[in-house]
């Protein structure tokens, strides 16, 4: 079976990001954000400018090849947060929880917060707006690019 897509906009991820925003301000404040990179930096920054929040950190986690998952790898660990008491993880999406495992290993005490979350990864996340089923990929908008798609009837009539 051939998986599902779903495609997020700029405006629609800034949407989720300040709903996830208004979630978290009641269970902060927070001693600063740490950003998942690459897909939890623009969430991270919309969140940070919507609780006023002005300490970021970063941690790299590398486990995916394009759409291909291999052996998670930290690139980058998030040493300004120590571990993880008073701070905010953010990513775009929980998957299957093998990233979120790594982080939680290095920010036990860390509340983590995504915009997205698939049923694997949900249980791992302490905060997130939408649940997407397991067989769908999501485009990020830096990630794709605006085109022309032809019609449905078009596709159908081949």
């Amino acid at each position: 079976m051939a998986p599902k897509y779903y495609t997020v906009t700029w405006d629609q991820l800034h949407r989720d990001s300040k709903a996830l925003a208004w979630r978290l301000l009641e269970r902060g404040p927070w001693r600063g954000i740490v950003a998942i990179t690459r897909g939890g930096l623009i969430p991270a920054a919309i969140i940070a400018r919507e609780l006023d929040c002005r300490l970021i950190e970063s941690v790299s986690i590398v486990t995916y090849d394009d759409e291909k998952r291999g052996e998670p790898h930290v690139a980058k660990r998030p040493s300004a947060a120590g571990d993880g008491e008073g701070w905010l993880i953010v990513d775009d999406l929980v998957d299957t929880g093998t990233t979120a495992r790594v982080v939680r290993a290095l920010l036990p005490k860390a509340h983590f917060a995504t915009v997205y979350a698939k049923p694997a990864g949900n249980p791992l996340v302490d905060t997130f707006i939408t649940e997407v089923s397991q067989d769908t990929w999501i485009l990020f908008p830096w990630d794709t690019e605006p085109q022309f798609v032809a019609p449905i009837a078009r596709s159908l009539a081949k």
